[in-house]
């Protein structure tokens, strides 16, 4: 398979004051067509930094980044890469419709009939509504539906988004995720960062962790599960075992072992207990927790 995405020991070091950082340091990471992979970590880790050298807005200090197997910096590199910003860079005077009608116009997107097009993808991301009203009225949510919107609109063979739940409600969240699913369905590479754990345990392929600049940690989902070896059982009903904890609303806990969990599950049935959920303990949530114990964090 292709590769979309090599980073190949990448450093940034920069100075502040009077002394030097390294912000970045000795990443190597490769991301295959079709592949979604999620970036995690804390503030301050190193994600944005990644992902400006990635997109030829950083120069690295030393190492290499190459899009399609060429540096970020030729035009050519980015044919067919949308990217957001987590902090989003439209001109807030123009308007939904014309800022997905210039990116189509930069990338040449050329639809049969650009106006019912570019109504299609804004109807998508629920603001058609709103196409001709200037982004400075919006809220964040709405200006990050419309930068995720004329990101998305150009069909591109990669797809580059930092935070892009920033901002969003949960109705708005749920709408980008499904969107890009859709798009991870369709053939299509991504590369994100995100805070909100669950969506990229939901549609990433694989995720890396960076902590304090360095690359720590690549697993896929199903690494993750391999390594959890208990279960949260979660249910309405009566607490008939010591090893079950009460939650809010009436809700009860069970942690169990793996192997123990069809027993557990026909004791709560037994019991006349309402199941509500199962997960592994060991979430990318929980990973992600576990590994920042003791970790020395950057101060924002």
């Amino acid at each position: 398979m292709s590769v979309a995405i090599e980073l190949r020991h990448l450093t940034k070091i920069v100075r502040q004051k009077w002394r030097q950082k390294t912000i970045l340091e000795d990443i190597n990471l490769s991301v295959s067509q079709g592949e979604v992979f999620g970036f995690i970590g804390p503030n301050g880790a190193g994600k944005s930094s990644t992902i400006k050298s990635l997109m030829g807005l950083y120069a690295p200090s030393s190492g290499d980044v190459l899009l399609f197997g060429q540096p970020p910096t030729k035009p050519s590199a980015r044919v067919g890469v949308a990217y957001v910003a987590e902090t989003n860079n439209l001109y807030d005077r123009l308007t939904p419709f014309e800022c997905v009608d210039g990116m189509l116009y930069f990338h040449q997107v050329k639809p049969d009939n650009r106006k019912q097009y570019i109504m299609r993808w804004l109807d998508r991301f629920g603001i058609a509504d709103v196409a001709d009203k200037p982004i400075y009225k919006f809220s964040k949510g709405m200006a990050q539906r419309t930068a995720l919107a004329q990101a998305m609109a150009v069909n591109p063979r990669l797809l580059v988004l930092d935070e892009p739940l920033s901002g969003l409600d949960p109705v708005g969240r749920k709408l980008v995720v499904d969107l890009l699913s859709e798009y991870k369905a369709g053939g299509g590479t991504l590369f994100f960062s995100s805070h909100v754990l669950f969506d990229v345990e939901r549609i990433a392929d694989r995720f890396g962790l960076i902590l304090n600049g360095r690359l720590v940690m690549v697993q896929t989902p199903s690494e993750i599960a391999k390594r959890s070896s208990e279960a949260h059982i979660r249910y309405f009903g009566e607490a008939f075992n010591a090893d079950i904890v009460p939650e809010t609303g009436g809700r009860k806990r069970w942690t169990v072992q793996k192997e123990d969990l069809w027993s557990a599950l026909e004791a709560i049935k037994a019991s006349g207990g309402e199941l509500v959920d199962v997960q592994q303990a060991l979430t990318l949530e929980a990973l992600f927790s576990k590994e920042l114990e003791g970790v020395h964090l950057p101060t924002i």
